[in-house]
């Protein structure tokens, strides 16, 4: 039911911080020791030349080093992050959560970092400065541009607690469950879908599913603050219980016999399922929706991306209630 979709970010560095009389530490000034011989020199023609064949990358590493350590890759931020100068500010605006704002000492000044700090005051949030090397440490040696923001550990709901409070409110309930959406672009953009058109919450599988990062965060727009996101270990038996409760629980499919707009049992509890981006609705929880549900589209398009999908089904479900 949805296509693929992508990104690409860019970052850049920053100055690094200078001192003493010459600008330089005077460890920058030291030497490095002799020149390697051109055959340990990878950019020489030479050094192609001298490498056997099945040679391993340790073997390599080792090998360019000498006596000298092998510089290390930049290793991965994790989910709790957000680095970088433009990323922090636009997370900032768009209301992200704030466990801790770091800022490395000697970090150079420009207006997008003034920017940062006048939101930090503004909205009293923690901010601590420490050493360029702590931060690189925290933030696994990423591009951070003295400048990282952690975010607190999301609490998922509980899908009973979930079930229970969307049956307990004054109007039908509605919740979307994501049946393998691991693009967190999209869970970002169901989350705030399901926001706006009144869905009571958004229910995850917890393998194979885009969770709650930043990225996912920044998607929704703040809606992800708004509306409880449950995690369930089984989605097929999460399916089971709201059906148990009461709901109509209607999957998103290509090849569906009902259309968006006649879905039956629309008027009371009702669970929304949306496929992967890819793949769509997996077999077992084709078998469990008590119907699938197509949205008409031309024959020049084969699918729809997962989060326009659910966008358009919610839409169509507010409008007949």
């Amino acid at each position: 039911m949805a296509g693929n979709s992508s990104r690409r970010g860019a970052t850049s560095k920053g100055k690094g911080k200078t001192a003493g009389s010459g600008g330089r530490r005077r460890k920058g000034l030291e030497g490095r020791g002799p020149t390697p011989k051109a055959e340990d020199r990878p950019y020489h023609k030479a050094y192609k030349g001298n490498v056997k064949p099945g040679t391993t990358k340790e073997q390599l590493a080792r090998r360019q080093g000498g006596n000298r350590s092998a510089a290390k890759p930049a290793g991965k931020v994790g989910a709790e992050w957000v680095v970088g100068r433009n990323p922090v500010f636009e997370a900032l605006q768009a209301g992200m959560p704030v466990k801790s704002l770091y800022v490395a000492e000697g970090a150079e000044r420009d207006s997008r970092l003034a920017d940062v700090l006048k939101v930090a005051a503004e909205n009293s949030l923690p901010l601590l400065q420490i050493s360029r090397n702590e931060l690189d440490r925290l933030t696994g040696g990423a591009v951070h541009q003295g400048l990282a923001l952690q975010l607190p550990h999301y609490e998922y709901a509980h899908p009973d607690d979930l079930l229970a409070d969307s049956l307990a409110g004054e109007t039908a309930p509605l919740v979307v469950f994501c049946d393998g959406i691991t693009d967190p672009h999209n869970l970002g953009a169901i989350i705030r879908s399901a926001a706006a058109f009144g869905a009571n919450g958004v229910l995850i599988p917890e393998r194979r599913s885009a969770s709650m990062t930043a990225v996912a965060w920044k998607s929704s727009a703040g809606a992800a603050a708004r509306i409880p996101v449950a995690m369930a270990t089984n989605l097929n038996r999460a399916i089971e219980r709201y059906q148990k409760a009461g709901f109509t629980v209607v999957g998103l499919a290509g090849e569906g016999d009902v259309e968006i707009g006649g879905i039956p049992g629309v008027d009371g509890p009702l669970v929304v399922v949306v496929g992967s981006e890819g793949d769509g609705l997996a077999r077992l929880t084709r078998e469990r929706c008590d119907h699938l549900v197509s949205i008409p589209i031309t024959s020049a398009v084969e699918s729809l991306n997962a989060s326009v999908a659910t966008s358009i089904a919610l839409y169509e479900i507010s409008r007949c209630r």
